[in-house]
């Protein structure tokens, strides 16, 4: 997300532009005219916008999974976080 310098949402922050709340959902998307099946990006999303994030998505044909957020499982062609230091694995 692009903001002012040193106001970086923490890593487990939903990506809703100005929401500030903790990720409860995982959402998996790509663009097929850009990307192959190999190449998925994640938005996090809280409670509140999960259903805004996927409709977004969806709306432009993007093919979307949500599924829940939990920091220790990998997303799709990414390490998972490692749960004593919360860095890649």
């Amino acid at each position: 997300m692009i903001g002012l310098p040193g106001t970086a949402p923490a890593a487990d922050t939903c990506s809703r532009a100005g929401c500030r709340e903790s990720a409860r959902w995982r959402v998996d998307w790509r663009n097929p005219r850009i990307h192959d099946e190999s190449r998925v990006k994640t938005w996090l999303a809280c409670d509140e916008h999960v259903e805004y994030l996927r409709d977004f998505l969806a709306s432009r044909s993007f093919p979307v999974a949500v599924a829940p957020f939990d920091p220790t499982v990998a997303a799709p062609g990414r390490p998972a976080a490692d749960p004593i230091d919360g860095g890649a694995a």
